[in-house]
């Protein structure tokens, strides 16, 4: 007989495989089905054997908001992770609300990439004699990419001056500007590469995005840049707003990023705290 709504259901780790299976053939992303499995495993050791229950995930969830370890955006992403779970286990009366976040009027300045210090960065890769990182930087700065998406940088795209790229089930198309197809053409020509990825390791295999984002954080001090800053999106973020500040058009950016919806674009174009402070004082609302 089938189990009374909200009675209790026993949970493993050994279930988890079988949620990551689900989630590959969901076509879910790589990073997120790492993150799935890793907050899926955090779910099931605290509960120390205890069952789940509605309740249970509830207090799970009070515990997240206790800590002082977790950011609201944080505990959301970890009730997507757990609520997947128990819809993939057909749990669904066990599920909880995530936070309402209330949208951000501007953004921590401590984590602002400005134009010149993207620069800064991409100068440093080439003084330092390392053009791939310098070239991958271009790349998803230019062109608005995730760094998942640095793979389909290949040469064949740079042949034809644009890519193909498939991810979350869509499909785009993505123009390389011309004189970055310059620059590629190249270190084609330079390191030999025939056909497929661009960007390969010493090994030939493409490069991970630990690796690019290892390789960025190691040119802060060159670049006098705050490591805080550096990080493979923050690329993404600076076409975002270049792209808007320059056409101001957003139904087009989120075409060019790739999102299905406005509203995400929308959190790229959140104003610095700078920004919004001079705003807020050309109001002249203080005599």
């Amino acid at each position: 007989m089938p189990k009374e709504k909200n009675a209790p259901h026993s949970i493993t780790l050994d279930m988890i495989p079988a949620f990551i299976q689900y989630l590959r053939k969901e076509e879910r992303e790589q990073n997120t089905i790492k993150k799935y499995e890793r907050y899926a495993k955090e779910f099931v050791v605290w509960l120390k054997g205890r069952p789940v229950t509605k309740a249970t995930v509830v207090a799970w969830k009070d515990a997240l908001l206790r800590s002082d370890e977790y950011k609201p955006a944080t505990v959301n992403a970890r009730l997507a992770s757990v609520n997947a779970f128990l819809k993939f286990l057909g749990w669904d009366e066990c599920r909880v609300k995530s936070l309402r976040l209330q949208r951000r009027v501007f953004r921590d300045p401590g984590r602002d990439l400005s134009k010149e210090e993207y620069m800064c960065l991409v100068e440093a890769a080439q003084a330092s004699g390392n053009e791939r990182l310098a070239l991958v930087m271009e790349a998803i700065c230019a062109m608005g990419l995730r760094v998942s998406e640095v793979r389909y940088i290949t040469v064949e795209a740079v042949a034809l001056g644009r890519a193909e790229i498939s991810l979350k089930g869509k499909v785009r198309t993505v123009i390389l500007p011309g004189k970055l197809c310059r620059k590629l053409e190249k270190y084609i020509r330079k390191n030999k590469i025939a056909s497929g990825e661009v960007f390969l390791t010493r090994s030939g295999k493409g490069l991970s995005r630990r690796q690019i984002w290892a390789e960025m954080k190691r040119l802060c001090g060159a670049a006098g840049v705050e490591p805080s800053k550096v990080f493979p999106h923050n690329l993404r973020h600076l076409f975002a707003t270049t792209h808007y500040r320059t056409y101001k058009d957003i139904v087009k950016l989120a075409d060019i990023l790739g999102h299905s919806c406005v509203e995400t674009t929308r959190i790229y174009l959140v104003s610095t705290g700078v920004e919004h402070a001079r705003q807020m004082d050309n109001l002249g609302l203080v005599s």
